[in-house]
């Protein structure tokens, strides 16, 4: 077995000894074996030119950085332009404002200097109402200007607020809190009630009826725009059109367009001089009140009807109308009544003009 061994080892060797001989040979003559290209297969590797590409890159973080500051400092300045622009306009609507209106400060001012300083004054949101005090030779009385910013700043009531009921405007103005209270329309007693005279219309309903005016009747109150309307109407739809909110009737019509209407004689004479109650407008929708005090309805004092028509005209009225008077003729302002009622104290009727605060 150890035979068999050593002689496959020297075959081994015997075969081996040719290539250990040439390796010996070629480490002692110091050569090289160059093998073909063809020996090694080609791979493609992507050639990466690494500094360029940093530069690259860091050249787009500035120019990316650059563009950020300049986008910040343009919306910074677009900020402070739109900043400056909106207190331009709040500025510019201002004084449109102030200069719109500028021509009703100029307007009231002249209207009230007509009249005078007034006396009290009550102004809120809805309303704004001045009293003032008249003296003339053969009368004293009250002037009340109203300046209505909405809706909600007048009505006219009833006499505990059903037809046929009557009370003092007084009374009135304390059960609905109202500032200031007037006397309306004439009335008709019957059977101990007091009735409105003809037509007279309550949130835009008429409460009887429409009655066509005749004889020196007229018909004066609201519209839905709280403008003052009135007159002679012969037909339903001819007030329609007006749109009346609420309002009374009474006689005669006193002013129209600044113009004195004829007084007929039955009002002229009889009696010449007593308390009176005139309800009038201004081009800028004010309303102007005058109460004008007597001591009784036998022409002692008071004001005559053309007395009237010439305060109105004087104060610079528009339109005009003659409302109940004599012991009705009433005037409430901020809880009180002002005038002096001929009656010694004031008169139940049926109809009230009312202001809110």
């Amino acid at each position: 077995m150890k035979l068999t061994i050593k002689r496959i080892n020297r075959f081994c060797l015997i075969l081996c000894a040719p290539f250990i001989g040439f390796v010996i040979w070629l480490m002692a003559a110091d050569k090289s074996i160059t093998l073909p290209d063809s020996a090694f297969p080609k791979l493609a590797l992507p050639q990466v030119n690494v500094p360029s590409d940093l530069e690259k890159l860091t050249s787009g973080l500035d120019q990316a950085k650059q563009t950020a500051l300049v986008t910040a400092k343009s919306l910074k300045k677009s900020i402070g332009i739109y900043s400056t622009t909106g207190k331009s306009m709040d500025a510019i609507v201002s004084i449109t404002i102030a200069q719109a209106d500028r021509p009703y400060r100029i307007y009231d001012r002249r209207i009230t200097r007509k009249i005078g300083a007034p006396a009290q004054q009550i102004e809120s949101g809805n309303v704004r109402a001045q009293l003032f005090t008249i003296h003339a030779q053969h009368f004293n009385g009250y002037a009340l200007k109203v300046l209505l910013k909405t809706p909600k700043s007048m009505k006219m009531v009833l006499g505990h607020d059903k037809s046929g009921g009557a009370e003092t405007t007084l009374a009135a103005a304390k059960r609905y809190q109202a500032i200031a209270g007037v006397n309306a329309g004439g009335f008709a007693d019957d059977g101990g009630k007091r009735y409105p005279l003809s037509t007279t219309v309550m949130n835009g309903k008429y409460l009887n009826g429409f009655d066509p005016s005749f004889k020196d009747l007229f018909f004066v109150g609201l519209n839905d725009k709280l403008k003052l309307i009135g007159g002679k109407y012969r037909s339903k739809a001819h007030l329609d059109r007006e749109k009346p909110r609420f309002g009374a009737s009474f006689v005669p019509v006193l002013l129209q367009g600044g113009v004195p209407q004829p007084i007929p004689d039955r009002w002229r004479l009889s009696p010449l001089r007593a308390p009176r109650t005139v309800i009038a407008n201004y081009k800028d929708n004010q309303l102007l009140f005058l109460v004008i005090d007597g001591r009784n309805e036998n022409g002692s004092s008071g004001a005559t009807l053309m007395e009237a028509q010439l305060l109105l005209q004087r104060y610079g009225a528009v339109d005009g109308y003659n409302l109940d008077g004599g012991g009705s003729s009433t005037l409430v302002f901020n809880g009180r009544v002002v005038n002096h009622p001929s009656d010694g104290k004031p008169r139940p009727v049926p109809t009230h003009f009312l202001f809110f605060k």
